[in-house]
């Protein structure tokens, strides 16, 4: 694949409460369309190397949800459906009408509500290392959810430290890790909490039942459990992979570049 790309123009789109989603185009406007969206904490520049390795004629979009990245939100509603509609906006404003989602980790979330969202404009929704955490995206217990968000409002460095090395298989490179730690970690607040607290309560069960698109998960082959294909294997298609940690995209983005490609080529 190609690195070589046309320029990349840097856009914004607005929503209410005061909310401004920008976003990175870049590609011919006749070309399929790519839509990637970052994790937790993280941002659209993750995905600046991937798209660099992307077939040239693809049009890619690369999204900031609000308040990652450049985008701004005064919003109080921070669930994985109302990052969706930040998503669906860029959607509207480029008007595209047919695309596949490439969400990492809490973007895989709001990939899936995208699907549910468009239905006749998503083709297809692909993973990144996301869905199969059974601790972090079944909607879990109130008792759980109350947990967990008393151990990030305690210690927050210390629950996105757990995050990282929860993500990290053994062997990866410890500077890695703190680089990952250190973005993280500055996640604006309070979307940060509110948004960890959203992809918690997501039913993501009940939204699998809804979405009709075919979904694809690339999951890193020493963190995939057993108990989550058994659980989700019939309706996703999961496919372990061997290109590093769960920022794998950072890390191998020739590689991340070729599977996606692989999906948008059927």
């Amino acid at each position: 694949m190609s690195k070589v790309r046309g320029s990349t123009t840097t856009r914004a789109v607005q929503r209410s409460s005061h909310t401004t989603i920008r976003y990175t185009i870049s590609g011919p406007a006749d070309g399929p369309v790519v839509v990637f969206v970052h994790g937790w904490g993280c941002d659209r520049d993750d995905f600046g190397e991937v798209t660099a390795f992307l077939p040239e004629h693809y049009r890619v979009l690369a999204v900031d949800l609000a308040e990652h990245g450049e985008s701004r939100s005064t919003r109080d509603v921070w669930t994985m459906e109302e990052f969706a509609r930040d998503v669906a906006a860029v959607l509207e404003a480029e008007r595209v009408d047919t695309c596949v989602v490439v969400g990492h980790s809490l973007g895989g979330a709001v990939a899936v509500e995208v699907g549910r969202l468009l239905p006749d404009v998503v083709s297809h929704v692909v993973a990144l290392d996301a869905l199969h955490y059974l601790s972090l995206f079944p909607a879990q217990d109130e008792s759980q959810v109350q947990a967990m968000l008393r151990s990030f409002s305690e210690d927050f460095p210390a629950g996105v430290r757990g995050m990282v090395e929860a993500g990290s298989p053994a062997g990866t490179d410890p500077g890695v890790k703190d680089a990952y730690f250190e973005k993280m970690v500055s996640v604006r607040q309070p979307a940060g909490l509110r948004s960890l607290e959203g992809l918690v309560r997501w039913r993501m069960d009940d939204v699998l039942r809804e979405v009709k698109q075919p979904i694809t998960l690339f999951a890193v082959r020493e963190i995939l459990t057993q108990e989550a294909i058994d659980r989700y294997g019939d309706r996703i298609r999961i496919v372990p992979v061997d290109l590093g940690s769960h920022h794998f995209h950072r890390e191998s983005p020739a590689g991340t570049a070729e599977l996606v490609a692989r999906v948008v080529a059927g």
